[in-house]
């Protein structure tokens, strides 16, 4: 455990924390939040990245790591401080953790749960290089007043795509939490992309 990253300074304080940041961007798809608190990550993870999984995962709930994320020191990190396990398949994952965008798979890959259970599903958190200078979207759906945008950058050229699919899945499919730095925005299977 060399080299271990402290996890929240006040374990259960700080993940109530995180937690409502996490609710609100829920409850307000497409509205940057910004954490309340800042925590060391192992690289490649930002700080809202390994921010979201310490206040959400635990024992309990699989994590899978795309090829960025999957070195030793984020295992050892998540392992040691959210006692999680890491999972190898993508589709057994409850949070699956993207550092590197633009190659990761498809929103089909993941568990979109079922029509008689669709909270089986799994949550993405999503790192990219920008919230605000990408492509602008037009958001609109459940806990949007007529309309949000959001400009999020160095997503796959087919990303708008699959959260269409997705939402026409409802009330199956992925949530997305993009993060960015300190910072993070939802999207949860609910919201649709205009344009």
């Amino acid at each position: 455990m060399d080299g271990l990253l402290p996890g929240f300074p006040e374990p259960v304080l700080d993940s109530q924390r995180v937690f409502r940041a996490v609710l609100d961007a829920m409850s307000r798809p497409g509205s940057l939040v910004e954490l309340p608190l800042h925590v060391t990550a192992p690289a490649p993870l930002e700080a809202a990245t390994a921010a979201v999984l310490l206040a959400l995962a635990d024992y309990e709930t699989p994590v899978w790591l795309d090829g960025a994320a999957g070195n030793d020191r984020v295992r050892q990190h998540l392992r040691f401080h959210c006692g999680c396990p890491i999972v190898p398949d993508a589709g057994a994952a409850d949070f699956a953790v993207v550092a590197e965008p633009a190659v990761m798979p498809p929103l089909s890959a993941f568990k979109a749960g079922g029509d008689e259970y669709p909270d089986r599903s799994a949550t993405l958190v999503v790192q990219v290089p920008t919230l605000t200078k990408g492509e602008r979207w037009t958001l609109s759906g459940p806990g949007i007043r007529d309309r949000a945008t959001l400009s999020p950058g160095g997503l796959p050229e087919g990303f708008r795509g699959w959260l269409a699919e997705n939402r026409a899945a409802f009330p199956r499919g992925v949530d997305v939490i993009l993060t960015c730095g300190w910072l993070l925005a939802a999207l949860p299977r609910t919201t649709r992309l205009e344009g």
